[in-house]
């Protein structure tokens, strides 16, 4: 049972008006009277599009009032030389706000403030709130807020379809390594449309190479000498003035607005109002679209003649502007044959039809995401498209489980094909009624997670891409997401028939086309890999592993004392207490009271940047740094892992249960959720401490870890088939201390721990195209050292730089990288002619064969382990992936032979030119057995 997820959409009113406005300028829209309503056709079009296609939780589109605003008093020629707003606009905009207000939309404006600073604030507080926000707009100044939640959602228009800029959207649209560098582009360039200067002579192309050099506006100019000529004058001389651009560009996140999720709820338009509007601006055809409605207004004499009148030739503007597409199917537009099966005799019936089939299609209903607690509400199936059948079960679970019993032949019989959307959760499920379903299973998330690694696969989505058709949203039933959602159980059966039934049918539909897009190198890994995997998840996760609760409250306390030492050191070297979690609190500690920097760098809202990567450059000179660093470590492990892992014990068996996604990762590697145990630190001791509350079951198990050592180093010299780094492997000796060896030109013995860890870094980062500023960065040296180095390397290994350009050169004729068991990542801009997105995918070229094995590989091992565990009927139980590393809950009884099974399953999951070898160790707790 899917929950759905909160969609706010944020729409900047005059970007988008005048888009429409020049959509409609060569082909005008006047309606009888005589009125000019293009600019109103066009917004209602888009708002209509994306609340159709989108399907936004919550919505709000801004607006500018006429107000000045601060940018205006900073800068007297602020949108100076603007041309006076089209006529055709302003006499529109009363009509398009009364739109926005009829499908029930709040306008969301102040003075003082433009649309994009309204839209920046309530993006960011959303984004912090659970909200995935897409801010609908053409200006590029919005993508400079974008982050992991927000997206810059820029509409169809004039042929061009929709683009949707996330992080690394952005960064390869204005060739920036960080998002934030679009304040800097704008301040360096300025921006003609906002008359905002910039410095002279600082085109596009220019900007973009200064930033990849210093960064930032502010750290440009701190580096004046390195310039010349003309350039170094005109940015000594105008450089404040690109401070100044620079903030006039930045989109302000502070505007005194609240954030109200009740006012931005979609409920659809109040249709009283929207008929009016539409009828009295004649907009017959968003009638039918939008209301289902005929325009009841009497007919004029040329209308009634069969002539086109000047209403008419306009509306087939829509077709030409905006390509209309197809109608959308859904449940009340399409026949189907939906039936409940509520009696011993239908259920019988039901089986007797299922068990002569070679496939079927079945989707539970629940009372919960989680599959550990879920109790089944009922389960849907369907064989034949548009007709399903769907089985009730009782709350009483006595009752419950007799009915699950019946279908017990049915699901665990071996050679009926189950279909499913992501069957890992149904099969965990049904195991709380002791039913292990067997396969073969079609997943169709996991098939189009193979065809198309990069994109969504949730059934929504890939019925509308894939069958254009739009779902029965769950919120229908139980509403919105949140506090007030209700439950499955509590629902008219009769509804449930139809929303149920339609999961089944639609679910079945996508098996039948995804099935044609498997072709024959992914249909093998589909069978072989990525669907026998779903079972062993499934156990893994049902298992779970122990918590030790006690251990966790006491490293909680611990770790509260050693944050209250810290912060008293800290405030001792500082001369005085303030918020140590405040930036800004301790933004201005740190440079405006100590002066660490002479001109530290600020964040887009003026203040002090206090993150990471500033605090580990000032760590190498000012103790108070590295004290922060510390207090925050603490900080962060006592409130993500610490203090919340015995928050998600499941009361029932005391365990944590983690959610193990395939389809996410596009190079293959699974993902952890809830909690994310591939997040748990391991670098330091304190992280490492929270390893030691994973324990075993009981006192009869102990916990065993088996972990690949150097996976990714041992693919890239197989690939590579370097000679010497096979031969390294295969002797066992140290990789590092050998390509220390090999790089700095001194025998085996006398390679130095510094020597080492330089090799150790470039052996890693060369996969990942690590670069000689990176290499310098990560190490703390010049940047001509590190360029030596790398040369060096690649000097000594040739066999691997030909891997490298092999990589590119065979992405570039396909289109795509493969790992070693055909897993594709498709490369769009490997041959792009902007360097830095086709740099990006030249990296993944390389990257993505390498990370893609090493994920096949361990996937192997687990299936094959998994199987051995079951064929020998053994009380030891895998319990959890990380990374390389495989963690088993082991009987005492068979520890031993654990120890000398699972390493022998693991290096011989695959053949390679390489030995893979396994590390194991045991313990009483995971800590203990890493």
């Amino acid at each position: 049972m899917n929950k759905p997820d909160k969609k706010l959409f944020l729409l900047d009113a005059m970007a988008l008006i005048y888009r429409a406005h020049f959509a409609f300028s060569k082909t005008p829209r006047i309606n009888s009277k005589g009125q000019s309503t293009g600019a109103s056709l066009g917004f209602t079009n888009t708002l209509f599009e994306v609340i159709q296609k989108r399907k936004p939780t919550h919505i709000g589109v801004a607006f500018d009032t006429s107000a000045p605003t601060f940018r205006h008093k900073q800068y007297t020629e602020y949108k100076a030389g603007r041309e006076e707003m089209p006529e055709d606009i302003a006499s529109n905009l009363p009509y398009i706000r009364r739109i926005i207000e009829g499908f029930g939309i709040p306008i969301l404006e102040m003075d003082g403030f433009e649309a994009d600073d309204i839209v920046g604030t309530l993006a960011k507080k959303a984004s912090k709130q659970g909200f995935e926000v897409y801010m609908m707009t053409s200006d590029k100044d919005y993508a400079q807020l974008v982050d992991e939640h927000i997206y810059l959602y820029k509409p169809a228009f004039m042929g061009n379809g929709v683009d949707i800029l996330g992080i690394e959207e952005v960064k390869q649209k204005f060739e920036i390594d960080e998002v934030d560098q679009v304040r800097d582009l704008l301040g360096l360039q300025g921006d003609k449309v906002d008359n905002i200067p910039g410095i002279p002579g600082i085109g596009a192309k220019t900007a973009i190479k200064l930033l990849k050099a210093y960064g930032t506006v502010e750290n440009l100019l701190a580096n004046t000498d390195d310039l010349k000529g003309k350039q170094k004058e005109n940015v000594v001389n105008f450089g404040q003035q690109g401070i100044m651009s620079k903030e006039l560009a930045t989109i302000k996140l502070d505007v005194p607005i609240e954030l109200s999720e009740d006012d931005l709820l979609y409920n659809g338009p109040n249709e009283e109002t929207l008929t009016k509007l539409f009828e009295e601006l004649e907009f017959r055809t968003l009638l039918k679209r939008v209301l289902n409605k005929e325009d009841k207004k009497p007919k004029t004499k040329a209308e009634k003649e069969g002539q086109m009148t000047m209403f008419e030739a306009s509306d087939t503007t829509e077709e030409i502007v905006e390509e209309q597409p197809p109608e959308k199917k859904e449940i009340h537009s399409v026949i189907h044959d939906y039936h409940l099966i509520d009696t011993p005799d239908l259920r019988k019936s039901l089986i007797e039809y299922l068990l002569k089939q070679d496939e079927f299609c079945f989707d539970t209903e629940t009372t919960s995401i989680e599959p550990v607690e879920a109790e089944l509400v009922g389960i849907a199936f369907s064989y034949f498209q548009h007709e399903a059948y769907y089985v009730p079960i009782p709350e009483d679970q006595k009752e419950a489980q007799k009915i699950v019993n019946e279908f017990r032949v049915v699901l665990e019989h071996d050679k009926i094909v189950k279909i499913g959307q992501n069957l890992k959760y149904d099969i965990q499920v049904l195991k709380n009624y002791d039913l292990a379903v067997q396969g073969p299973f079609f997943d169709t998330m996991l098939a189009h997670y193979l065809i198309d690694p990069e994109t969504r696969h949730n059934m929504d989505v890939l019925a509308e891409n894939y069958l254009n058709y739009s779902p029965v949203s769950i919120s229908t039933l139980i509403g919105k997401k949140g506090g007030k959602q209700g439950n499955m159980r509590d629902v008219a059966v009769e509804k449930v028939v139809e929303y149920a039934g339609e999961d089944a049918d639609i679910t079945l539909q996508l098996k039948n086309v995804l099935s044609k897009d498997l072709q024959e190198n992914l249909l093998k890994l589909f069978e072989e890999v990525e669907v026998p995997l779903v079972n062993v998840l499934a156990d893994m996760e049902y298992q779970g592993v122990k918590i030790d609760v006690p251990t966790l409250e006491s490293m909680s306390i611990e770790l509260r004392d050693a944050s209250a030492q810290v912060e008293k050191e800290i405030y001792d070297i500082a001369g005085a207490e303030f918020n140590i979690a405040s930036p800004k609190q301790l933004g201005e500690i740190l440079f405006d009271k100590l002066k660490l920097v002479e001109k530290p760098k600020k964040t887009k809202t003026g203040q002090y940047a206090t993150g990471e990567d500033i605090l580990s450059k000032l760590a190498k000179e000012h103790e108070i740094a590295n004290k922060i660093m510390e207090f925050r470590e603490y900080q962060k492990l006592k409130s993500t892992y610490v203090d919340a892992l015995p928050k998600m014990v499941v009361p029932k068996d005391g365990r944590v249960h983690t959610d193990y996604r395939q389809a996410v990762a596009a190079t293959g590697r699974l993902s952890s959720n809830n909690p994310n145990l591939q997040n748990i630190p391991i670098r330091t001791a304190k992280g490492r401490e929270i390893r030691k509350a994973f324990i075993p079951c009981d006192e009869n198990h102990t916990l065993v870890s088996a972990d690949y050592s150097q996976v990714e180093l041992r693919i890239v010299a197989a690939f590579a088939q370097d000679e010497s780094m096979i031969e390294a492997f295969k002797n066992g000796r140290d990789i590092h201390a050998t390509t220390a060896s090999k790089v700095f030109r001194v025998a085996l013995e006398e390679v130095e721990p510094g020597m080492r860890r330089k090799a150790k870094e470039v052996n890693f980062g060369i996969i990942y195209g690590i670069s000689a500023f990176g290499l310098a960065q990560n190490l703390g040296i010049s940047r001509t050292e590190a360029k030596e180095i790398i040369d060096a390397y690649f000097e000594e290994f040739p066999a691997i730089k030909r891997y490298m350009d092999n990589a590119i050169n065979e992405a570039r004729e396909k289109g795509y990288a493969e790992t070693i068991l055909g897993r594709r990542r498709y490369l769009r801009d490997i041959n792009s002619r902007n360097m830095t997105v086709r740099g990006f995918a030249e990296r993944n070229a390389i990257n993505a064969p390498i990370q893609g094995s090493a994920a096949d590989i361990i996937k192997i091992a687990m299936i094959n382990i998994h199987q051995w565990l079951q064929k020998e009927k053994l009380k030891s139980k895998m319990i959890l992936q990380v990374h390389d590393e495989l963690v088993f809950d082991a009987h005492n009884d068979e520890l031993e032979l654990l120890i000398e099974k699972i390493p022998e399953l693991m290096k011989n999951a695959v053949e390679l030119a390489v030995p893979l070898e396994v590390e194991v160790g045991t313990g009483k707790n995971w800590l203990e057995a890493h």
